[in-house]
């Protein structure tokens, strides 16, 4: 039953383009295995969208085990069915709303006791939803998550007794990628920039960190769990610690965390995302420097490479920053992959603003490059500028970015030919062919960046750290012989 066309319509965006995927990617929908008490009331957790969704729903389901619910992904044979949406990628904004709806005909067939829409999409536009979607029982927005147990408890549709599961022994994460052992901890909510194409304040709120004792005792649960690599993900990571600052000058700031994270755990590999350049200190890089287990990687989103466009973006460097950091960084760390993200076709970018990106592009060549076209945000400030580059322009330009990145990937990659590096395997291969496994360097990053095919004598399993040679390069995938 599609009735999408019956509910408002809501602004949406692109889907990052990243090499060899197109931008009609179809959304991240998570699987997770049923984990919790077999005789407890059964949840279906739908989760929609990117890696801080997955978080999220990590959380929501440890809590809903730990308070006794038998939580999985599967809806068939489901009691409540809990929907976390999207409310950034096109297509999961669109699926979100479709999952949604298919649950609500459950219900109305008998076959569900409740629906409950969670998550960002509702964080934005949760008045429309109410209005046009009765029939689900209950809307939370990211705000609201922590009431989800006790919501359903007034509903009698969680165990009443406190005691079901104890207290200390009541999960903070339950893992739910294919990939579990790696994982993605959220130091933070929301931002406190006002980027004129972001709509994530609006939905997510200003940035709030969480404590460092909370994410401490979080990450040495996954090393425990078995997770060996963890990629710290928040709006700006840099920005850690500063809404604290604000009521105490002696708090935590980024490098305390990633201090405390490095001593309180075991994990052998950190991997650091969403890094604002203008937020990168002298203290963080001579951390990252020395510290090992801190993967010799950084995502450092720029957006584009034109000081008017950065200015009327709102972002907080221009190319002077851009190009400091990115000296500082390479001067102190060897073998450093950087990545970044830029947007083509922002109002009023002209052929010569788009040009000064590429030229910043070329000149710094970054490892790795994930590019947008535009697209409006209902109540950004980007959305009412004059200036719409056409669509057909917007896609010339993303093509050029992309064929420039390709080239110097390769590049990349082909320096790296002959060289010895430890990989971990993602994934075991059975089918008898030339390669026995696929992992990752700690140049690349599940999910978003190319991969390293492995040839071994000898079988591989997921989550295996191996040492590998590299022998042949591709524009942004690896194959690397296991040494023996």
């Amino acid at each position: 039953m599609n009735r999408t066309r019956d509910l408002p319509v809501f602004p949406v965006s692109p889907d990052p383009v990243r090499p060899g995927v197109s931008a009609d990617v179809s959304p991240v929908h998570h699987e997770l295995d049923a984990q919790g008490n077999v005789d407890g009331p059964r949840i279906a957790l739908v989760t929609l969208g990117c890696d801080k969704n997955t978080v999220d729903s990590e959380r929501m389901m440890g809590a809903l085990v730990g308070h006794g619910a038998r939580v999985s992904s599967d809806v068939e044979g489901a009691e409540v069915v809990i929907v976390n949406t999207c409310g950034f990628i096109q297509s999961a904004k669109e699926q979100s709303i479709e999952t949604i709806l298919e649950a609500c005909d459950l219900k109305d067939a008998g076959r569900l006791k409740a629906v409950v829409a969670v998550g960002c999409l509702v964080q934005r536009h949760g008045e429309e939803l109410r209005a046009e979607i009765p029939e689900v029982d209950l809307f939370l927005g990211l705000t609201e998550l922590p009431t989800l147990v006790p919501r359903l408890r007034s509903r009698g549709l969680l165990p009443e007794e406190d005691a079901f599961v104890p207290v200390m022994e009541r999960p903070l994460r339950i893992l739910s990628t294919e990939t579990p052992h790696t994982s993605y901890p959220k130091i933070s909510e929301g931002c406190d920039h006002t980027c004129a194409f972001c709509a994530i304040p609006l939905m997510r709120g200003l940035h709030r960190s969480h404590p460092v004792e909370e994410l401490v005792r979080e990450a040495a649960g996954l090393g425990e769990a078995g997770v060996k690599e963890l990629n710290i993900v928040s709006q700006d990571t840099t920005w850690y610690g500063r809404d604290m600052r604000r009521k105490d000058r002696g708090a935590p700031l980024l490098p305390d965390l990633l201090t405390a994270l490095l001593e309180g755990t075991d994990v052998p590999w950190y991997r650091l995302f969403y890094m604002y350049p203008s937020g990168i200190t002298r203290e963080l890089v001579d951390l990252l420097a020395r510290e090992q287990r801190i993967v010799p990687y950084l995502d450092v989103p720029i957006q584009h490479g034109s000081d008017r466009i950065l200015e009327a973006m709102r972002r907080p460097e221009r190319q002077k920053t851009i190009r400091e950091r990115v000296g500082w960084l390479r001067d102190a760390i060897p073998g450093l992959t950087l990545r970044t993200t830029v947007i083509v076709g922002f109002p009023g970018e002209t052929d010569g603003d788009f040009r000064a990106m590429l030229d910043l592009l070329e000149e710094i060549a970054f490892e790795r490059v994930g590019a947008f076209t535009y697209s409006v945000e209902e109540g950004t400030r980007a959305a009412d500028m004059p200036g719409k580059v056409p669509d057909d322009v917007m896609e010339e330009r993303l093509e050029e970015v992309m064929e420039l990145q390709r080239g110097i990937s390769f590049d990349r990659n082909l320096e790296l030919v002959g060289s010895t590096t430890t990989v971990l395997v993602d994934e075991r291969v059975e089918d008898g062919g030339e390669f026995a496994g696929v992992g990752r360097t700690v140049g690349q990053a599940v999910d978003v960046d190319g991969v390293t095919h492995l040839r071994s004598r000898s079988p591989l399993a997921a989550g295996d750290m191996v040492e590998a040679r590299i022998a042949e390069a591709m524009d942004y995938d690896l194959v690397a012989e296991v040494m023996e």
